[in-house]
């Protein structure tokens, strides 16, 4: 049997915590610790959790095969050059890096050293969408709205690499096709970024997406819709929900108690049938992070790998550059 993994994670701040909490749950590893530069952060996590606070950034590196980087944007690159050298594998959060040249430059070294690099796009994994991904076959139209009410954590960032970004990850993983056009617009309403956006990704194969993220709704709402031929799906990412609506050309005659439509003379009936996917209950952060453990383990690829969080982050400073940004 293999000795478990041994994990330390860089960040206390509010998912830092989750995911401390989560490692002690993940088959096949064991937190051995985890660093913030704020002690104030530390010492209660680690009397509430029972996970040790290390001294310094380093001494963490060095007792550990994994690393999970849950800090600021700004210095995952950095934090993730230096666990690659060292020989780490890392789980890095999401958006990967800043700028899309310091994800090409990780995808470099991650090559260069053949560590495993998973990102955390964590949408991936949530249970709606993992039972509507059997349903989903070439949609040629989807949207989605991902809204938040204000919270000052994270207005550092414009509301697309903040929360657009996890809906970006989700359309590139299902269209699988190149992205061809990009139009975008942009409130900046409370912050200095902006707070609502609205983008419009056209890909190469007909398919065209279009996604709506706010952080100042009053009310939360994840939900994405998924049009394909005879078939639409919606998924519920907040309530963990999933409706699959399926038409089939009736032939003979009609059921009268079935839900039809009629398409006219000569054009014979669809009948309407309803679905809703049994959807597990599981801690969506946990399953990521025992994804990550398994490829390790196996020698497989990460459920979501570190080009695809790349192309996420490209896509994402598309709808940037070609936003038109007005101030409420």
């Amino acid at each position: 049997m293999n000795a478990p993994l041994r994990i330390g994670v860089l960040g206390a701040g509010h998912l830092g915590r989750i995911h401390i909490q989560q490692w002690r749950e993940v088959p096949g590893a064991v937190i051995v610790g985890f660093f913030d530069p704020h002690p104030e952060k530390c010492e209660g996590i680690s009397k509430e959790l029972g996970v040790p606070v290390a001294k310094s950034k380093e001494s963490l590196l060095e007792q550990i095969d994994i690393l999970d980087i849950v800090t600021p944007t700004l210095t995952h690159h950095a934090l993730a050059s230096e666990a690659l050298a060292r020989g780490l594998h890392v789980f890095i959060e999401k958006p990967v890096t800043n700028t899309v040249a310091e994800a090409h430059e990780l995808l470099n070294l991650a090559a260069k050293y053949k560590n495993k690099v998973q990102v955390g796009h964590v949408e991936r994994f949530n249970p709606a969408f993992q039972a509507a991904t059997p349903f989903l076959a070439n949609p040629m139209f989807i949207e989605a709205h991902r809204l938040a009410q204000f919270n000052p954590r994270g207005t550092d960032v414009s509301v697309v690499l903040d929360l657009m970004i996890h809906d970006i990850d989700i359309v590139l993983h299902t269209v699988k096709s190149p992205v061809v056009q990009v139009n975008a617009s942009g409130v900046a309403v409370v912050s200095d970024t902006p707070d609502i956006a609205n983008a419009r990704i056209a890909f190469a194969n007909g398919c065209v997406a279009n996604l709506t993220a706010s952080r100042i709704s009053l009310k939360n709402m994840r939900k994405s819709r998924f049009f394909q031929r005879d078939a639409y799906i919606a998924v519920d990412m907040l309530t963990k929900e999933t409706e699959v609506v399926r038409m089939r050309t009736v032939h003979g005659e009609v059921d009268p108690f079935a839900v039809t439509i009629d398409l006219g003379e000569g054009k014979g009936s669809r009948e309407i049938s309803f679905e809703k996917p049994e959807v597990p209950k599981v801690n969506a952060i946990r399953e990521e992070l025992a994804a990550f453990v398994r490829c390790i383990m196996e020698d497989t690829q990460p459920v979501v790998s570190l080009a695809d969080g790349t192309a996420a982050l490209e896509t994402a400073h598309a709808v940037l550059a070609g936003m038109d940004v007005r101030k409420a």
